[in-house]
């Protein structure tokens, strides 16, 4: 057939791109001096957290576990809708097979939002079992080879078989081509609004099982999935999650979530703050006692690896053990790289076979013969043909954000306002960022002269995390002001050298900290592709403590280093230059010390219907948007204090006009208004050195 290739040549073409993801997203990112700093203290947190972990003693004391898992879970996934949308399915196509049917398929999964798939229809009467196959990032998506061979094996071995896009892959991305990676500052656009990606795809895969549950060819009680690599994380979440998925096979993804700390993984994996309330063998554990197997590779990356995934079985075999049904897990092992290659679809038709029929033993069965499909055949929208109405990833985010930040509204006294401040206050340090007060037995070290005008403190931000900044004192008045210039990227460094010498002569105290994982303390690996932070924001979200709020509190630190070695001189004004304005931003909204910001060239709003781009996705804490504002409601906390908002930009890096960014503050604009400190805000859609301190007078 002239849109059907060999298996085996197919396969290989997939394996080579799949081997790019995997030399872009190494398996293990060698420390450095002084960079191995953070990736310490985030690995000794971590293993701090889970020390105690044993497994349960009882069925009892499991079934309270599992339930307040499940909560956690649902609560790091932002929730799911309480009422679901139409499914509204159409099929769009239909290719006829060899002993199957291949029906292209397209259904609602939320609002405007719509699931592209595969049905892969066995020619056989009755009602049958059926598999839903995810994809992982394989570049084709559904349409991949590696996730035809499988869909294709199922069909013949009569499995009814829907193989989705996940949102932000496939047909599902940004643009219209095939082969869009959907991690990086993609699936980053979710966190602020509190919808993570991880927490999206159980939500449309459950929308799956749904459709499933329309089809006249299925049974509904034998329900199973499975994927590979991110493919196998989100069938363990997913099958866990979903009890009406009677079999689970998670292929070369079952490790345990501490060995993603040193190394990476993608932003649609990531569960925020996971390690504070479980590890992977507690997600696997609520599988139990439905027929669970992961398979992992001899060769693979060390959080796919046996060693990785054997710690986990290890707690999740006494679950199965409480249920009377040790035999209803498996963990099986191949001699092969990251794959899913024939032996190990081979074995997963067999425990499908076992566990959705009731025939074998469950061990391997032969796979069938299988012609793959040219992808572009399998599209729903063939080219250029999806409409351009489409929501992606970004717009659903911005969607999302719209509908949240309707809720802030400035009440008509500055009294309620006060009291509405110090609530959201509180929830933007505590919820949002995961506590920004500095340890108190965290201390500076020491005061060194470097020259005969700079001098060097060396401070515990907390215990694990020393830093250093650099102090220049004025020579005049004693209470002329100290200043805290915050970069975070080295393409920051030439206004930061202008600034600084702009007020040295002005007659500043001018102190620049250098946060974590940023600078001297960066992790030499960090990058992913446009996101310059990828690696340590990602370990950061695991521990439940955004970059965001880590770099608050080391701002803070620094205050009271400064503090402690007499270095403080009149009021303190903190100015971020690009995405430390943030960081500037929200930790003047938490502590009152500093009195003066100024952000210059930095965000202006989480929300975008584009990917973001310049900026850091450790500014991105999940939730903010939800439960403390966008940029201008927390800019609206530093009321009645100054704060100038320069060359304010868009989540593209584009600079905004003044009418934009009039437009843009409107929230803070009001709530200086009703502080009677109108004067005291400053948007300028670009400024001086010069300038900016002049208004800082």
């Amino acid at each position: 057939m002239m849109n059907q290739v060999n298996t085996r040549s197919c396969c290989m073409f997939s394996w080579a791109i799949c081997l790019l993801v995997v030399v872009s997203f190494p398996g293990i990112l060698d420390a450095a001096e002084p960079g191995d700093l953070f990736l310490n203290y985030i690995k000794k947190s971590a293993a701090q957290m889970h020390e105690a972990d044993s497994a349960p003693g009882t069925l009892e004391d499991w079934k309270s576990q599992n339930g307040k898992i499940r909560k956690q879970l649902l609560e790091s996934w932002g929730g799911f809708p309480e009422q679901a949308v139409p499914l509204e399915p159409q099929i769009l196509g239909k290719l006829e097979r060899d002993g199957y049917r291949i029906e292209k398929v397209i259904f609602q999964t939320l609002p405007d939002v719509w699931m592209t798939a595969n049905a892969y229809v066995p020619d056989r009467k009755g009602q049958l079992p059926a598999v839903l196959c995810v994809h992982g990032h394989w570049p084709g998506a559904k349409q991949d080879p590696h996730v035809q061979a499988r869909c294709i094996g199922l069909a013949k071995l009569g499995f009814f078989v829907l193989s989705v896009d996940a949102l932000g892959a496939g047909e599902r991305g940004v643009g219209k081509a095939l082969g869009e990676y959907h991690g990086a500052m993609i699936a980053a656009a979710l966190f602020p609004v509190g919808k993570p990606l991880s927490g999206l795809q159980v939500y449309e895969y459950g929308r799956a099982v749904d459709y499933l549950l329309t089809r006249d060819e299925v049974d509904g009680e034998r329900i199973g999935i499975t994927g590979a690599s991110g493919g196998g994380n989100q069938s363990m979440y997913a099958g866990a999650w979903d009890t009406r998925f009677k079999a689970v096979v998670p292929v070369c993804s079952v490790g345990n979530y501490q060995a993603y700390l040193g190394n990476a993984c993608c932003m649609c994996e990531v569960v925020p703050g996971a390690l504070q309330f479980t590890e992977e063998w507690g997600v696997l554990g609520l599988t139990a006692p439905r027929a669970l197997m992961f398979i992992n590779a001899t060769r693979d990356s060390i959080p796919f690896s046996v060693v990785e995934a054997r710690k986990s079985l290890k707690l999740v075999q006494p679950i199965y053990g409480l249920y009377g049904r040790e035999k209803n897990v498996r963990h099986t092992i191949f001699e092969s790289r990251h794959d899913y290659n024939q032996p190990m679809r081979e074995a997963m038709y067999g425990w499908m076979t076992l566990h959705l029929k009731g025939k074998g033993d469950g061990m391997p069965i032969s796979e069938p013969e299988i012609n793959l499909e040219i992808p572009e055949t399998l599209r729903c929208f063939s080219g250029e043909t999806r409409p351009d109405h489409w929501v992606t990833i970004p717009k659903f985010a911005k969607n999302q954000g719209d509908l949240l930040v309707e809720k802030y509204v400035v009440p008509g006294s500055k009294s309620k306002w006060r009291r509405i401040a110090e609530t959201r206050r509180d929830r933007l340090d505590k919820k949002v960022l995961g506590k920004t007060l500095p340890d108190k037995n965290a201390t500076s070290k020491q005061v060194f002269s470097n020259s005969s005008e700079v001098q060097e403190i060396t401070f515990e931000s907390e215990p694990g995390i020393e830093l250093t900044m650099e102090l220049t004192p004025t020579q005049q008045s004693e209470n002329s002001g100290t200043v805290v210039l915050l970069g975070l990227d080295k393409q920051d460094a030439t206004t930061l050298d202008e600034l600084k010498q702009e007020l040295i002569q002005s007659g500043k105290n001018v102190v620049i900290p250098t946060l974590r994982a940023t600078g001297d303390f960066a992790w030499k690996s960090d990058k992913i592709r446009n996101a310059p932070d990828h690696n340590t924001a990602q370990w950061s979200l695991w521990l439940g403590r955004p970059l965001l709020g880590q770099w608050a509190l080391d701002v803070r630190a620094a205050l009271n280093a400064l503090e402690a070695n007499g270095k403080t001189n009149g009021k303190i004004t903190v100015i971020g230059v690009g995405p430390a304005g943030v960081v500037a931003i929200c930790a003047a909204a938490i502590d009152l010390r500093i009195q003066k910001v100024v952000t210059i060239g930095s965000l202006s709003s989480y929300l975008t219907d584009q990917p973001y781009e310049n900026q850091r996705l450790g500014t991105l804490a999940p939730g903010i948007v939800r439960d403390a504002g966008d940029i201008p409601q927390l800019a609206a906390l530093i009321a009645p204090r100054k704060l100038i908002i320069s060359a304010g930009v868009n989540g593209q890096g584009v600079p905004l006009s003044q009418a934009e960014l009039n437009q843009q503050f409107e929230y803070t604009k009001k709530v200086y208004e009703l502080e009677q400190a109108t004067r005291n805000l400053v948007l300028l859609p670009q400024s001086s050195p010069t300038e900016l301190i002049n208004l800082l007078r």
